[in-house]
């Protein structure tokens, strides 16, 4: 069972502003949209020499429905350790951020084993990875497939849970992931006083008079509220999921029209 523990620390005394009970991605789907958009990776395997070691190396990486592939050169330590030992974790992990442990990631468990048909293999991982076409038929080189057993995932500080197989694999990307970036920036920049009357409307955020947009989703939408105690997360689910940029915008005029008019 996939247990998205919050984890908060005692130290955080302060009621939330919102409802925890709204919809929220799970870690499955927060864990399945980062790895979909990192093609990059730290393979993890057992060392042959010297045995029985943690041997890590950076790779190429693409999914697969859910499954890590690689393109793997058997001259590779890594590929001479999974011919003796299958047992394998794959480490994806953003970054950006000026404290790097805030940054999330994911490390994917399982076994990894030589791709019987590549043919599908190939195809999707070009797709991924152009510029491996260079040497993706190179005779030493082979697809490889990470069979994920169990996955554990770091959303920052505070957010982390083990998510089992079933939920990983039956999770799905956030459809908005490649979208959100922009739709923060121009909210932040051009419709800034929206902020605040979403909060008052839709939070317990009562009396701020400052916010920003923070992240953006399938469900909803979060802000950081200047409050008299510092910054304070909120977030504001959709009436229902979205998956387009007009989506968006037609949810976000929406809700400030009836933020307006609660308001009143």
């Amino acid at each position: 069972m996939t247990n998205d523990a919050h984890n908060t620390p005692s130290r955080d005394v302060q009621q939330p502003l919102y409802d925890l009970d709204i919809p929220t991605p799970t870690h499955a789907e927060r864990a399945r949209t980062m790895a979909a958009a990192l093609g990059t990776g730290t393979l993890c395997t057992v060392a042959v020499d010297p045995a029985g070691y943690p041997y890590g190396s950076f790779v190429t990486v693409a999914l697969a429905d859910g499954h890590p592939v690689f393109l793997i050169s058997e001259m590779a330590e890594h590929t001479k350790n999974l011919r003796r030992d299958p047992r394998a974790s794959l480490l994806v992990a953003q970054g950006g951020a000026d404290d790097p442990l805030a940054n999330a990631r994911v490390t994917l468990v399982g076994e990894c084993t030589p791709v019987e048909d590549p043919t599908s293999a190939r195809e999707m991982f070009l797709q991924r990875h152009p510029n491996a076409g260079y040497y993706v038929d190179f005779k030493d080189f082979n697809f490889w497939r990470l069979d994920v057993a169990s996955v554990r995932y770091i959303g920052g500080y505070g957010r982390m849970s083990w998510v089992d197989a079933d939920a990983w694999l039956a999770a799905t990307p956030d459809p908005m992931a490649e979208f959100a970036a922009g739709i923060i920036a121009h909210m932040n920049d051009d419709h800034a006083n929206a902020m605040p009357l979403y909060c008052r409307a839709f939070s317990r955020a009562g009396d701020i008079t400052s916010a920003t947009m923070t992240g953006i989703d399938r469900y909803g939408f979060e802000m950081s509220a200047v409050t008299a105690d510092g910054p304070r997360p909120v977030r504001v689910a959709f009436a229902e999921p979205i998956s387009t940029q007009v989506e968006a915008r037609q949810s976000l005029v929406a809700m400030l029209g009836e933020a307006r008019a609660k308001l009143a």
